[in-house]
């Protein structure tokens, strides 16, 4: 298949069944790590700064503006390389060094955070920074991706979509909660069109997107340490949340039987496990994971970085 242009290399129907979490039921991963951005955040990226074109709000002077842990920055990244349009990304220190190398070689100009907010994190001290930057310069445009409906309704066209076609009696969705996007439009879809399926909303510990304590965290994608205003439209019918200990040991039992997967991943395949003796046999289960792992290898994959921050 021939494709025009860098940014149509989008694949939403890449399901693969697994045989290692569950005994008595069939797991199907959706894959969303095989288009040009490296994951699911390729999708809301593009819905995102499409609509902004069709408002006719980027021109000459402008530039892009965001707060990401990683994986929205690349995707934006590729995006505005490819249409030509200033991008500033706004980190802090759990980035992967992956991620901000890669944002860089696609010229985007990064800024990093290091002062945590007072719920231990760092997402308020960037969403901070940016309203600075942007009441001091009227040329920029934040995306903010906590509260742009765009980033559900990707998920709602798209993501739960392709789901839903290929799974029309689908049993248990897993889906992880980070900015709650997927979660919210992928939720929506389903309660509307396919309400006898259950879903099981994953987080991390220490995440307070949906109540909780609030805790320290090494690992970027899902989790918040601010309560995203979009999550006002997910819902799901249970919630589990995640050590990142267990996020860690997930990814390696899934890299020891061929597969590398990123933090977010194994933090969603870690919820299947703790959920799996509530699943009924022959049930049909779909898991999305939004990232592969080679990002991850200098630290969920490095041995110095796990025994340094998880002894």
């Amino acid at each position: 298949m021939i494709h025009k242009s860098e940014l149509d290399l989008v694949f939403d129907d890449i399901f693969l069944e697994n045989h290692s979490i569950l005994d008595n039921s069939k797991l199907f991963l959706k894959l969303e790590g095989f288009n040009i951005g490296g994951s699911i955040k390729m999708k809301p990226a593009l819905k995102m700064i499409n609509k902004l074109e069709l408002q006719n709000k980027i021109n000459a002077n402008t530039a892009i503006i965001e707060s990401s842990s990683g994986n929205l920055g690349v995707a934006l990244s590729i995006i505005c390389a490819s249409r030509g349009y200033p991008f500033i990304c706004v980190v802090d220190p759990n980035v992967l060094p992956a991620s901000e190398n890669l944002m860089r070689s696609y010229g985007t100009e990064m800024i990093k955070v290091t002062n945590k907010d007072s719920n231990g994190g760092f997402l308020n001290s960037r969403i901070d920074l940016i309203k600075e930057m942007c009441s001091k310069n009227d040329n920029l445009i934040w995306l903010n991706q906590y509260e742009n409906i765009d980033n559900i309704e990707a998920h709602y066209l798209t993501t739960a979509k392709s789901i839903s076609q290929e799974f029309p009696d689908l049993d248990y969705l897993f889906i992880g909660a980070g900015t709650t996007g997927t979660l919210g439009g992928v939720s929506q879809y389903f309660k509307k069109h396919m309400p006898k399926t259950k879903l099981i909303a994953v987080d991390s510990q220490g995440s307070i997107t949906f109540g909780g304590v609030a805790g320290k965290r090494k690992i970027p994608g899902l989790g918040s340490s601010k309560v995203p205003p979009i999550s006002q439209h997910s819902s799901f019918d249970e919630i589990i949340r995640i050590s990142e200990k267990s996020t860690i040991e997930m990814c390696h039992r899934m890299a020891k039987s061929g597969l590398l997967f990123g933090g977010s991943t194994g933090t969603v395949l870690a919820g299947v496990e703790v959920y799996k003796s509530a699943i009924p046999a022959n049930s049909s289960v779909v898991a999305i994971s939004p990232d592969f792992g080679e990002r991850y290898l200098s630290t969920i994959y490095n041995p110095s970085w796990v025994n340094e921050h998880f002894r």
